[in-house]
């Protein structure tokens, strides 16, 4: 099948103010991103915060230019493009769900124009026909019609991001990435809008990427679970045996911390604190928190290596065994951080 979108060394670096008046630091928001995305597929995305989550998915949907490396939107180099082409494309093609509905819709405008902008800006179909898909769009994500005319402060936060959802799938795209999704919503109505999604992905056929730092819906949600690390995709898994499957310590760890009701366990510890952006480790990046951590994991990064599903890769030079149970993996942890 062919890869709606697919990044290929996709590095972000930004300019950030330091101590000195002229100097700035750069910042490593993403390095050497490689990542295929089919159509109708959900990938989650996992990672503590100032992962590279959110860059991740800005570069996905155009809105943040790489500093290096190539984003294809249907097998097309999305930056070679002129800009009008690319508005065009990236309009048509994606949509955005922001984290919190209340910052990301305009207060002053009603629920219809903030459906119809998008339908506007790309000049689809005639003012009648506009209408009417808003119409569409509001039945769509299970609002009332009586809602029209009302402005985004009249709305609870869930019906507020109904219309966030609405508005990303405007002009039928066949990627929506949702940036945090729930994490503004109260708990009540979390589960809501992560079933309005489902539903939307399967009746619309979708490519939906998912990025949260719930792993655990992430894992329930998702048909491939990504984990990034300090700007790094450093695993890919299938959802379905991440829990249990993953061979990066990282992953590990980060879903010790949730685990299951019926077999608790106590967490894989990641002692200190995540390494600074503006100054990498050398090597892997996660060996200063790392319990298998040697010279080795200092001296270089280690590459993509390929488990026994075809969908499962992962960077580490001291994986996890397959198989291996995450309580041996707590015991391991601890140990090789007692003094000797």
């Amino acid at each position: 099948m062919n890869a709606l979108v697919e990044l290929s060394d996709a590095h972000v670096v930004h300019k950030a103010r330091s101590g000195g008046l002229f100097t700035r630091d750069k910042v490593y928001a993403l390095t050497g991103a490689d990542l295929t995305i089919a159509p109708g597929e959900t990938v989650g995305v996992v990672g503590e915060s100032g992962c590279g989550k959110s860059t991740l998915a800005k570069v996905l949907v155009g809105v943040e230019r790489p500093t290096a490396g190539t984003v294809s939107l249907r097998g097309r180099d999305l930056w070679a493009m002129g800009p009008a082409e690319r508005r065009t494309a990236v309009g048509a093609g994606t949509g955005m769900i922001f984290q919190d509905p209340s910052t990301a819709l305009n207060r002053r405008l009603p629920i219809r124009q903030i459906l119809r902008d998008p339908l506007d800006v790309h000049d689809r179909g005639t003012r009648v026909q506009r209408e009417e898909r808003v119409r569409e769009l509001m039945s769509l994500v299970g609002l009332p019609r009586a809602l029209t005319d009302a402005l985004p402060g009249q709305l609870s936060g869930g019906q507020r991001q109904r219309v966030a959802i609405a508005r990303a799938l405007a002009l039928d795209p066949g990627l929506v990435v949702a940036d945090e999704p729930t994490s503004a919503l109260d708990v009540s109505v979390r589960a809501q809008i992560l079933n309005l999604l489902l539903d939307l992905k399967e009746r619309l056929g979708l490519a939906l990427v998912f990025v949260s730092h719930d792993i655990q819906t992430v894992r329930r949600m998702s048909d491939r679970v990504i984990t990034m690390y300090l700007g790094r995709i450093v695993e890919e898994a299938p959802a379905a045996g991440v829990t249990d499957g993953s061979r990066h310590p990282y992953t590990r760890a980060l879903f010790s911390a949730t685990p299951g009701l019926l077999d608790p366990i106590d967490p894989i510890p990641l002692v200190g604190p995540v390494p600074s952006a503006t100054r990498p480790p050398s090597g892997c990046p996660f060996r200063t928190r790392c319990w298998k951590a040697d010279e080795v994991c200092a001296r270089e990064m280690p590459g993509f290596t390929a488990a026994s599903s075809p969908e499962h890769r992962f960077r580490c030079h001291h994986p996890v065994e397959e198989g291996e149970a995450t309580r041996d993996l707590v015991r391991q942890s601890h140990s090789s951080r007692e003094p000797s």
